[in-house]
């Protein structure tokens, strides 16, 4: 019950998002909020969850181990992904999404449900991983059938949320103080990129229409995202010397749905961000009807936790 409980603000905000673009219809641009998002807010997200615990042991291998289980993933889909689909942005839609959890929307308020407060610095690192991951891989992928080699790495080094991270993790590791009073300033913007995430799903969500969904994208990305990729997961996890407690936040972490943020680079790249939005419903539902037996998982092959 309190694992339920925790996920339902992310349901409520990306209800206000559905009600939004319903009710003002044109009156609502999405791609200003995802403007907004991704060049502003983010960037916060990404230096806050970054400074927020010392550099340690743990704290490396964690995102690690979860990079590992990821590109060994993607590297399959890119062989398979000719044989499943014709379209060329489908294919670039199940290699670039199929793989980006929602980390920091669902991944660390469930992460403090299951485990405690003390698995935010795990579930935080573990969103800068994923975080990375979009901005190399699922930003090339998308920018590649629409510009050149040359031009989509061009795309990537002008993201400042990767220059942020980088600039974060220098602040961590010379243990530069930061005033307590920048540091609710950062977690403000870091939890209203959030709910601005949240709300930007809803609006996209607000016009998918069900007869008219991808559902061989969707399925095809559901089966990799929560049966494929946590299999994958679980070997890296178990030939690992984690503690178990923070093997556990990782798998979790590989479990959780697809991240709204998908949703952002498909629209930012005219790569039908439709399609992408109803594969992340689809992944949503998925992961919400499987929680019971992904903790039961967890469980049998690391222990209570």
């Amino acid at each position: 019950m309190e694992t339920l409980i925790s996920v339902l603000p992310v349901y409520f905000f990306i209800i206000i998002g559905l009600i939004l673009k319903k009710s003002f219809k044109e009156k609502i641009d999405e791609k200003s909020y995802v403007i907004l998002s991704f060049y502003f807010l983010q960037p916060i997200l990404v230096f806050w969850g970054l400074t927020r615990a010392p550099i340690d042991y743990a704290f490396i291998m964690s995102p690690t181990i979860y990079l590992y289980a990821i590109l060994s993933v993607i590297f399959f889909l890119i062989i398979i992904s000719k044989k499943i689909f014709t379209d060329s942005k489908d294919r670039t839609i199940f290699i670039a999404v199929s793989l980006v959890g929602n980390t920091g929307n669902i991944g660390v308020p469930l992460g403090i449900a299951l485990f405690g407060e003390q698995s935010v610095a795990y579930t935080s690192i573990i969103n800068i991983a994923n975080m990375f991951f979009i901005y190399i891989f699922s930003i090339y992928f998308f920018a590649k059938d629409t510009f050149t080699i040359k031009k989509s790495v061009y795309s990537i080094l002008k993201l400042p949320g990767l220059w942020v991270a980088f600039f974060a993790i220098g602040i961590n590791y010379f243990n530069v103080p930061i005033h307590k009073d920048i540091s609710k300033v950062l977690e403000m913007g870091a939890y209203s990129s959030m709910v601005i995430q949240l709300i930007i799903f809803g609006v996209y969500l607000s016009e998918v229409k069900i007869k008219t969904m991808n559902w061989k994208l969707s399925l095809h990305i559901s089966l990799v995202k929560h049966f494929i990729l946590p299999i994958v997961g679980i070997f890296f996890v178990l030939q690992s010397d984690l503690s178990s407690f923070v093997g556990s936040v990782i798998l979790m972490q590989l479990m959780i749905p697809l991240a709204v943020n998908n949703v952002n680079l498909a629209a930012l790249y005219n790569c039908k961000p439709h399609d992408v939005t109803a594969s992340v419903l689809i992944s949503t539902i998925t992961f919400s009807l499987l929680l019971y037996f992904y903790i039961h998982i967890i469980k049998y092959f690391l222990g209570d936790f």
